[in-house]
């Protein structure tokens, strides 16, 4: 009573502040997540919703009081031990209601700090939550601070019961300072604050904690279960070196001391969970990927009462977006009728199973099997960065001739001739026109083991004429088999020529086929996977480890961070893990990662840059009369033409952030937290290379720019050109077939035979089979989708209080202004209509780098980071 009095009358001699928080969300996802794979959705009828609400409901009110107390720390004045001054404790006060920038979820309360003249001004505060119950801070604003003004705060961080922490919770303005430049009385606060989230290394790791830390890829098998569901290590050696994943601490498995143990919580740190509007409105897509347990019922279901698991026809696959999959009454009856699995199952009240029409075909149903669309998609399609102009002829090999003979390609110059329309090989070579989708060498160690199981492949060379008119044709395709007797004697290799009638036609619409699933596994695991979201994880650890909230470089780099460690070990669990989806559903099987860990010994940081990797491929030269620095040789070349455009624009803006900071490379090379944050990312995350001689030194802005750069691209544009089109083009299963069953026909047998009577049927008994379409369908329509709540490259979420410094902020609204205008410039481009590879024939334009997009499956927008 008499508190409250004193509090009043004292008001004056106070400082007001604004705390904003959100509550634990009721339909948290990792909650979820962990829920459904202990309960396995299917208990009764997948009734388990109800208990997993139950189970996560907090405790606590919305009436706060004194259960969260603040306390402020001085920048500025020193306590007997050097260390800023900490205030006297205060907590929250009333909800303010009268605050129109509140987010959804949000709540703010008024808070007032007892104002002391020898407390200078407060550089950072510490925070303690005494409920039983989680939740997030938002931020903090300090108003009128004498001589000084407003201060902000921004934290985004989940607030656990006190006692979870070994060290108190901290939180900075949002000031800038190199490490040299931090104002002395918060030196102490900013080293604690690193070896806080460093860690010791030992233990396993809980929900609650904030330590990152390494390891390798030992939890993707689960031997305890069952002996084939055993997987090598991934990383730590030379056979299979891999980036490092975030460290969960988890036993070893009882039957191999190398892997860890699995279970149905994968820790991350806390504050790399998926924000709380994404937690609900991705909710449905998420428990998507649980498709171990919705898809099989709908296999058995198809299987079982129906007795068809192929599609016969063409119109069997377009049947998945108009008229759907009939289900049967009895296998309705055991899903819940609850909205999430409505709308998982797209019935709307119909016993039907519909998935939405993908772009490639929502114009033209047969443009897909175009020669000039099976070229185009090369170079503007979901894995348009793969095509390299052809140098030398016949292509060589770089596999061992001692293990796997000569790999040297077995194709013909007369053989191409037929279709160069007068030109010949030589002439091509010399003048740029020549050019090759090489999915030989990565794919053919493996298809002996690969081709003893049900799946049947090839590994594929693809040679692509550059035409007058600038579109692509392809002129030949080059399939390998390893040798009857033994890999050393060399492949068997047969190619094939383009056809336009009678069986030749269809014999070449396979060639193609096994082309395309050789792209698709390349992509899944290569494309996206490893070169997206394994590379950057090492990043995201070594800046958290090393590079304090304070340092300008974590700054620019903590957006193209987010949800990124979260999605990584949803991944691990449900995607590339033993049986999972990518194992079970294309090409490469239990040896896909494996695949993906050979890749990475060719992996070179420096090449992911746009120009670099164009370059590299030969598609490019350079030109300093170019407004790009680089001219590419296939003019109209979608991927290329608009992702310059966006590389620039991040370059410009990198730039401008990084020279207000540093001022001379003798700056960067002193900065010791830059140092120790760049060494780890080379000695630690990606230790397995640590003796590249191509990584850089870290001693010249040139360098950190470029670092930073590249880094950003990866993350956002990158992603974005890899992933967001994955729906588009391959739900349309026929266009991106994910697995090969049945090697080509051989003139003379049955299956030659049949292909001349029915060749669609042929075709989808050599594809993936009906219920993994299914499974790939669904979750492909998931990674295609952006959230509500998803940032955009050149957007913060935290507006312009992410920090103080005025030029920066500037810099970075430019930035988003450029975006904006290569928007416009992309959308010229496809309205072009001499540029012929912007749309194709199947009549869908290329805006996967458009910059925006709205919530959904569009086919276009650059998020700021790997978040799905």
């Amino acid at each position: 009573m008499y508190s409250g009095v004193k509090s009043i009358f004292n008001r004056g001699q106070k400082v007001k502040g604004t705390v904003i928080l959100m509550h634990k969300n009721v339909l948290d996802i990792n909650e979820i997540t962990a829920a459904q794979s202990a309960t396995g959705l299917i208990k009764g009828g997948f009734n388990v919703v109800g208990d997993i609400t139950s189970s996560i409901i907090d405790t606590y009110t919305s009436s706060f009081g004194r259960s969260v107390a603040l306390r402020l720390i001085s920048a500025t004045n020193v306590d007997g031990s050097g260390k800023g001054k900490v205030g006297k404790k205060t907590y929250l006060e009333g909800l303010v209601t009268s605050i129109p920038i509140l987010g959804a979820g949000q709540s703010a309360f008024d808070v007032h700090f007892e104002w002391d003249s020898e407390m200078g001004i407060p550089g950072a505060f510490y925070i303690e939550n005494f409920m039983l119950g989680e939740f997030f801070l938002v931020s903090l604003t300090l108003e009128d601070i004498p001589i000084h003004g407003t201060i902000n705060f921004v934290c985004n961080s989940w607030i656990y019961n006190a006692k979870k922490y070994k060290t108190k919770r901290i939180f900075f303005t949002n000031k800038t300072y190199l490490p040299s430049e931090t104002p002395a009385p918060l030196v102490y606060y900013r080293q604690e604050e690193l070896k806080t989230l460093r860690g010791d290394g030992t233990g396993e790791r809980k929900e609650s904690d904030r330590i990152y830390d390494y390891d390798v890829y030992n939890d993707l098998g689960d031997p305890d279960k069952k002996e084939s569901l055993a997987r090598p290590v991934v990383g730590g050696s030379n056979n299979l070196p891999y980036p490092r994943r975030g460290r969960t601490g988890r036993k070893h498995a009882k039957k191999d001391d190398k892997s860890e143990s699995r279970s149905d919580f994968v820790y991350i740190p806390r504050d790399e969970s998926f924000g709380h509007l994404k937690s609900s409105d991705f909710l449905v897509y998420i428990l998507k990927s649980a498709s171990q347990n919705v898809i099989p019922q709908l296999r058995s279901a198809l299987t079982l009462q129906f007795n068809q698991p192929e599609f016969n026809t063409f119109e069997d696959v377009r049947s998945l977006y108009h008229g759907g999959i009939e289900l049967p009454t009895n296998a309705l009856s055991k899903i819940s009728p609850i909205p999430v699995f409505q709308e998982l199952l797209r019935t709307d009240g119909e016993s039907a199973l519909k998935f939405p029409r993908p772009k490639v075909v929502e114009v033209n149903q047969s443009a897909w099997m175009t020669d000039g669309e099976f070229a185009r998609e090369m170079i503007a399609g979901v894995n348009p960065h793969i095509i390299k102009r052809l140098q030398e002829f016949p292509p060589k090999s770089k596999l061992d001739t001692q293990l796997y003979g000569d790999n040297t390609s077995t194709i013909t110059e007369e053989q191409l001739q037929l279709n160069m329309d007068g030109v010949t090989v030589e002439e091509a070579i010399q003048n740029n026109r020549l050019y090759i989708l090489d999915h030989h060498d990565p794919i053919f160690p493996y298809l002996r083991k690969i081709n003893s199981t049900d799946t049947k492949a090839y590994a594929t060379r693809t040679f692509i004429f550059l035409q007058n008119d600038g579109t692509l044709k392809p002129l030949a395709i080059e399939l390998s088999k390893p040798h009857p007797q033994e890999d050393s004697y060399g492949p068997v290799s047969n190619v094939y020529l383009p056809a336009s009638e009678g069986v030749e036609a269809s014999i070449w619409l396979l060639a193609k086929a096994y082309v395309v699933v050789n792209d698709s596994c390349f992509h899944q695991l290569v494309s996206h996977w490893l070169n997206t979201h394994a590379v950057v994880e090492p990043f995201i650890i070594a800046t958290n480890r090393h590079l304090s909230v304070v340092h300008p470089i974590h700054k620019l780099l903590l957006p193209h961070y987010r949800d990124t460690m979260n999605i990584n070990a949803l991944a691990r669990n449900v995607l590339v893990n033993a049986e999972g989806i990518i194992e079970s559903t294309f090409l490469m099987g239990r040896y896909s990662l494996e695949l993906s860990a050979l890749l990475y010994k060719d992996w070179v940081f420096i090449e992911h840059g746009l120009p670099n990797d164009l370059l590299k491929r030969g598609v490019a030269v350079e030109d300093p009369t170019s407004p790009h620095g680089i001219r590419l040789l296939i003019e109209d070349y979608p991927y290329a033409a608009d992702g310059l455009e966006i590389w620039d624009a991040i370059k410009s803006w990198v730039e401008e952030y990084v020279s207000f900071y540093y001022t001379s490379d003798a700056a960067v090379a002193q900065d010791s937290e830059l140092q120790a944050f760049w060494r780890e990312v080379v000695e630690v995350g990606h230790g397995d290379l640590k003796n590249a001689t191509w990584w850089f030194k870290m001693q010249t802005c040139t360098e950190l720019i470029e670092a930073c750069t590249i880094l950003i691209w990866i993350a956002s544009a990158h992603h974005a050109a890899v992933n967001f089109g994955q729906y588009p083009y391959g739900g349309y299963i026929l266009n991106r077939p994910t697995k090969s069953r049945r090697h080509m026909p051989e003139k003379g047998s049955a299956e030659y035979a049949e292909l001349s009577k029915n060749f669609q049927k042929v075709y989808l008994r050599t594809i993936t089979p009906k219920n993994d379409t299914l499974t790939d369908l669904t979750i492909l329509e998931v990674l295609s989708r952006h959230a509500s709540d998803e940032q955009y490259l050149g957007q913060r979420n935290e507006g312009e209080v992410w920090t103080s410094d005025s030029q920066p902020l500037e810099a970075f609204k430019r930035f988003g202004r450029k975006l904006a205008e290569i928007e416009v410039k992309l959308i010229e481009r496809n309205n072009d209509e001499s540029l012929r590879n912007r749309y194709g024939p199947v009549n869908m334009p290329y805006t996967l780098l458009y910059p925006s997009s709205e919530k959904g499956l569009t086919c276009r927008g650059i998020p700021n980071s790997i978040s799905i």
